[in-house]
């Protein structure tokens, strides 16, 4: 496992970071930032499987490049912003959507519906050198080898300096927490027995399986 991982205290997600995403679910198109928290408890990596939470019944998988920490940092401008990332991941945001649309129609936290156990599939860790632009860098998913996401970072709302620095404005950035940067359009739902493959351009790809409720 990654040190980073080991030091993670806190995953950070966006919502609605791409137009075309917050308008196949009928959102508006935000002017600042979303944030929601998932826990580190919520991470995990390759060979464990994605788990339906208890109830759930639409489940749907949401690709996202993750920033990984390097440096501790607090109220961080966009210009330096940059120098306090270690490196990325390849990430999953797992979103109970059912959950999600009740807490939403009632004003409720979205905690049950992005914070359960295993909503937060991770690839390897990867350098700065590996991605020498991310605010460039192709996505793509597939579930049971059929394409459902494809997009790229550029055509994120908010760009990868400004979101570090709007996220430092609340939250103290630590090494090893994540900012999860948002999801392209084509989010849908995943069964059990389900394979997601995910991957960023020819970087790096990464498999989970969903297996039943908890």
């Amino acid at each position: 496992m990654s040190r980073y991982l080991q030091l993670c205290r806190k995953v950070i997600g966006i919502g609605r970071n791409y137009s075309e995403h917050a308008v196949e679910l009928g959102n508006a198109v935000p002017s600042k930032p979303i944030l929601f928290l998932k826990p580190p408890s919520s991470i995990i990596t390759e060979g464990q499987s994605i788990k339906i939470p208890f109830g759930c019944r639409k489940l749907h998988h949401e690709v996202e490049l993750a920033i990984v920490i390097g440096t501790k940092g607090k109220h961080i401008t966009e210009e330096s912003s940059m120098d306090y990332v270690g490196g990325y991941m390849l990430a999953l945001d797992m979103t109970a959507r059912d959950f999600q649309d009740e807490a939403k129609n009632k004003g409720h936290p979205w905690s049950l519906a992005k914070g359960f156990d295993t909503s937060c599939p991770v690839s390897r860790f990867l350098s700065k050198e590996e991605i020498l632009n991310p605010n460039s860098t192709g996505l793509w998913l597939k579930v049971n080898d059929q394409l459902r996401q494809e997009g790229n970072t550029k055509d994120m709302i908010f760009n990868i300096p400004y979101l570090i620095s709007y996220v430092s404005k609340f939250f103290t950035l630590e090494p090893g927490d994540m900012i999860l940067t948002g999801t392209p359009s084509g989010v849908g739902p995943v069964e059990k027995g389900d394979t997601i493959e995910a991957g960023l351009e020819d970087i790096v790809t990464m498999s989970f399986i969903i297996e039943g409720a908890n």
